[in-house]
């Protein structure tokens, strides 16, 4: 394997593969990190004997989106060619060969949302938080959201999380189908990879070919619905309620929008 420094790979028994991003606490990422890990996705596919991956991160959340204005070591996504480098990474996942189960402890936000929604599963703990907080800090939602969020959850739950930008916790969550799985928290990852060895025990190139089947009509959706959430967020990006609202939520305040 051939993964980058900050994603791990671990072949557990059962043709599992535990796929790991290491940018602790927050594990925000950026166009360069999804790229690397649709590569690992590839050479799992085409190189072993793993069957299913279950992807999970280091530290205290799965992942807090992308980093929109560079507090962490992942460049931030408004520099160079902006969010369709990061959605154009983004749509090799959707893409892979194999099933993918995510392992979601603490909060998915944001993007981090809509990286665990490129997995066909999602194994949560009951304090772990799923959020679309784009509205909150002033911008459109991105990562395909447009496609996988009212696939998982109906219309209806979708805009009300996309709208609201509100909290849903892992029950909440299990209750509206968004997480597929609950476990408690020291015993996550092993749920996962147990959920994904039950997938693993079934025909391997029948589940290729089943998954490959049920992504076949979503693919071009969210890669057409990505083109317009790119083109909205750069406009936003640029206005005051944005400025606002991401300095709101690093002062851990309300924000005060203005529509300008």
């Amino acid at each position: 394997m051939t993964a980058a420094p900050e994603i791990a790979v671990e072949t557990w028994s059962d043709h599992v593969a535990v796929v790991e991003i290491r940018r602790p606490p927050h594990n925000y990422f950026d166009a360069p990190l999804i790229e690397a890990l649709a590569d690992t996705y590839d050479e799992l596919a085409a190189g072993t004997d793993v069957r299913v991956i279950v992807l999970a991160s280091q530290g205290r959340h799965f992942c807090a989106g992308a980093d929109l204005v560079g507090t962490s070591a992942a460049e931030p996504v408004f520099t160079g060619s902006g969010p369709l480098a990061l959605y154009a990474a983004a749509s090799r996942l959707f893409t892979a060969s194999l099933p993918v189960v995510a392992a979601v402890q603490g909060a998915a936000i944001g993007g981090g949302l809509g990286l665990a929604l490129a997995a066909d599963f999602r194994v949560a703990t009951p304090e772990s938080r799923f959020v679309a907080n784009f509205t909150r800090i002033g911008l459109h939602h991105g990562f395909g959201l447009t496609v996988t969020l009212p696939t998982v959850v109906g219309r209806q739950k979708a805009l009300d999380m996309l709208y609201t930008g509100r909290r849903v916790t892992g029950e909440e969550a299990f209750g509206i189908g968004l997480a597929d799985r609950l476990a408690p928290a020291d015993g996550l990852r092993a749920a996962a990879v147990e959920f994904a060895a039950g997938i693993a025990a079934a025909a391997p190139l029948a589940v290729r070919s089943v998954r490959a089947t049920m992504w076949a009509d979503l693919v071009p959706a969210i890669q057409a619905a990505t083109e317009r959430e790119a083109a909205e967020q750069a406009v936003l990006y640029t206005t005051a309620d944005f400025t606002e609202g991401i300095q709101a939520n690093a002062e851990r305040r309300e924000p005060r929008f203005t529509g300008r």
